[in-house]
């Protein structure tokens, strides 16, 4: 499919989000995830917008859109819930990585935003903190380790942002995005860094708020919500059923053969067809 994209601003108290829109209809809102930004999903992001209007922002942190912190969750949901209030919602809102855990955060507190939800390739925010605990995870996220470090923006951002292709590659094993796009992604980064992995530093800083913010994640979300993961995602595999489960009561998780961490670049066309159906 072919869907003509347009570039708009959400104007919300913390600033003008910029943003990939396409179609008409029902909106849609797509929030991208790290290291990443909107046009490399416009394959799946041009299939979705068909019957659909689909509005993709660049997150805080992320250039064009504002870079000022703080980045913390409460943040990024009331960033999500203020370009929500510009679409006219409640609407559909669909997330992969860091956008999966705002769009968990927004219909654990927000829930009267969102009608219906995806989630992509990563688990409900507390399952996280959990599946931390787990030697083999914790080796996978080392990443998250280095980010905590001084200078981690510096490393991330060396020899033409090495460490991005890295995580990518590893993340998404067998997968490369086109070059053009790779070319468009390194230069949303390298005007970005570091906002992005701030938002890891954020998690855990302040400590002394810490345990507030994490129960304020612990209500079960009741809005019809599916899970998709990649099954050979190399950043986080698929989490047993037990671990997440209990955070969600209008739930279905799918595994999705033949992909990675990155599954709506992967598979555009069938990751569509599957969140339309969902959404419909």
């Amino acid at each position: 499919m072919t869907a003509v994209f347009e570039a708009i601003a959400l104007d919300t108290p913390a600033g003008a989000f910029q943003a990939l829109a396409a179609g008409s209809g029902r909106p849609v809102l797509y929030l991208h995830g790290f290291p990443d930004h909107p046009p490399t999903a416009r394959d799946f992001l041009a299939e979705l917008a068909q019957g659909r209007r689909v509005v993709a922002p660049w997150l805080r942190g992320y250039a064009p859109s504002p870079l000022a912190g703080p980045y913390d969750l409460a943040t990024l949901v009331a960033d999500a819930a203020a370009m929500i209030a510009k679409l006219g919602g409640p609407i559909d809102v669909v997330g992969h990585d860091w956008g999966a855990a705002i769009v968990y955060a927004l219909c654990a507190t927000r829930p009267e935003l969102v009608r219906r939800a995806v989630t992509a390739a990563v688990p409900h925010p507390l399952a996280m903190l959990e599946l931390l605990r787990v030697p083999g995870q914790l080796a996978r996220s080392w990443y998250m380790a280095l980010f905590q470090l001084p200078g981690a923006g510096w490393i991330a951002a060396a020899r033409d942002l090495a460490l991005i292709d890295r995580l990518w590659r590893a993340w998404s094993p067998g997968f490369r995005l086109p070059d053009a796009d790779r070319a468009e992604l390194h230069t949303c980064l390298a005007r970005s860094l570091p906002a992005p992995i701030d938002y890891y530093r954020a998690v855990v800083r302040p400590l002394r708020t810490f345990a507030a913010r994490q129960r304020a994640l612990a209500v079960p979300i009741a809005t019809p919500l599916l899970q998709l993961h990649g099954q050979q995602d190399g950043c986080i595999p698929p989490v047993p059923e037990a671990l997440d489960r209990r955070w969600f009561t209008a739930r279905e998780h799918r595994v999705v053969p033949n992909a990675g961490h990155f599954l709506f670049q992967e598979a555009p066309h069938e990751m569509a067809a599957r969140v339309a159906a969902w959404l419909a």
